[in-house]
């Protein structure tokens, strides 16, 4: 995909805060309004800008705790991942699920409101899931870098 200098700006711009009107892009990149508006329109029609989303503060939401659990599967054919993969999507307190090569087989981010609450979800949901052969915590301590903006070259 060509992406040519102005749009590689319309999308760190729109990384930064989608909320921005497109005649505030227009001003910022020095295009006018209708260009500005076609480029984005293009954009999101080729699954560049997938969707526009609200971050929130869960910490002021009473969402305290952040766990990456990893997992190992006790066999590893098409059938159990998928089957896998389809119960833990299920889960609200799931926020990412990630396939991996190496010692583990998935990357489990979960939220939780607090240590009890994420001790309620290993015992009733990760103890019980179909195929899991082990599992392992990391509770985070501290988000010392936290962004979904990335560079664009």
């Amino acid at each position: 995909m060509g992406l040519d200098k102005k749009d590689k700006l319309i999308l760190s711009l729109l990384q930064e805060d989608s909320t921005l009107s497109v005649k505030e892009i227009s001003e910022k990149i020095g295009l006018t309004f209708t260009p500005t508006y076609e480029r984005i329109k293009n954009l999101e029609k080729q699954g560049v800008v997938e969707k526009y989303v609200a971050i929130l503060n869960r910490e002021k939401l009473g969402i305290n705790i952040v766990v990456y659990c990893n997992i190992r599967l006790k066999e590893q054919s098409q059938k159990t991942l998928k089957e896998f993969e389809d119960y833990i999507s299920k889960y609200d307190e799931v926020q990412e699920i990630i396939s991996l090569s190496g010692e583990y087989d998935y990357m489990l981010k979960i939220l939780a409101n607090d240590i009890n609450s994420y001790n309620t979800f290993t015992v009733n949901v990760i103890s019980n899931g179909p195929h899991i052969g082990q599992y392992h915590s990391s509770i985070v301590l501290a988000e010392v870098k936290k962004t979904t903006k990335f560079k664009l070259d």
